[in-house]
């Protein structure tokens, strides 16, 4: 029997390592999957190369992770934002790295990742510090560049609902990453806010299938 409910959040991060890429759903503030963040600040990880949204805010969830100096890498497409006030004090002290990347192009090389495709190029970013060091071609009369695929061990993702397959319905801005970051991690681990029985949930409302899901938690 298929069952991919756990009983806790220790459960549900459980074996994320050092140095793991891990994708952290969400957009802004909102569908941050927040207790399974914290609960990888308690499980200890270090070396971590998160890929997310933003460098988070104030003092909790992304921005705890940064402050505790689990993290080493950060990609996304806004470092800076109201009260991200710990990824800047130790970019400036040179203590964590930073790869930026357009916000369509983010989402773009974890769909390149799940679908198995070795990179796209993308007029996004062409002709600017973002292009250095990768291929340019001019396609149709204008200047495109290489991205490749945005691979990751681990997905944080959050949900509204949830079956015991992992069948996955999200609520507003969750669905921003969440769909693409499931494909992309060998193992992804959704947090949700109620479990439903099989057959509840509508076919046509389920966005991420159950087979790209390892591990659900209500939380």
């Amino acid at each position: 029997m298929i069952d991919k409910r756990v009983a806790s959040l220790a459960e549900a991060v459980a074996g994320v390592k050092d140095g793991d890429t891990v994708l952290v759903g969400g957009f802004g503030n909102s569908g941050i999957p927040v207790e399974l963040v914290h609960a990888l600040l308690e499980l200890g990880s270090r070396d971590l190369t998160v890929v997310t949204n933003n460098a988070g805010s104030g003092e909790t969830d992304i921005a705890a992770l940064i402050r505790e100096r689990r993290v080493r890498k950060i990609v996304c497409s806004y470092p800076r934002s109201a009260g991200s006030v710990w990824f800047e004090k130790l970019w400036r002290a040179g203590e964590i790295e930073l790869e930026l990347v357009p916000q369509g192009t983010l989402s773009e090389r974890m769909r390149a990742a799940g679908a198995g495709l070795g990179g796209f190029f993308t007029p996004a970013g062409a002709d600017t510090p973002l292009a250095e060091g990768k291929e340019v071609r001019v396609i149709g009369g204008r200047r495109h560049v290489l991205e490749q695929p945005l691979h990751a061990d681990v997905a944080l993702i959050r949900a509204d609902r949830a079956d015991r397959w992992g069948n996955l319905v999200y609520h507003s801005a969750a669905r921003n990453f969440g769909p693409v970051m499931a494909t992309a991690a060998k193992l992804t681990v959704a947090q949700v806010r109620v479990f439903v029985e099989l057959g509840e949930l509508d076919p046509e409302a389920v966005v991420t299938p159950g087979i790209f899901v390892d591990r659900v938690v209500v939380a």
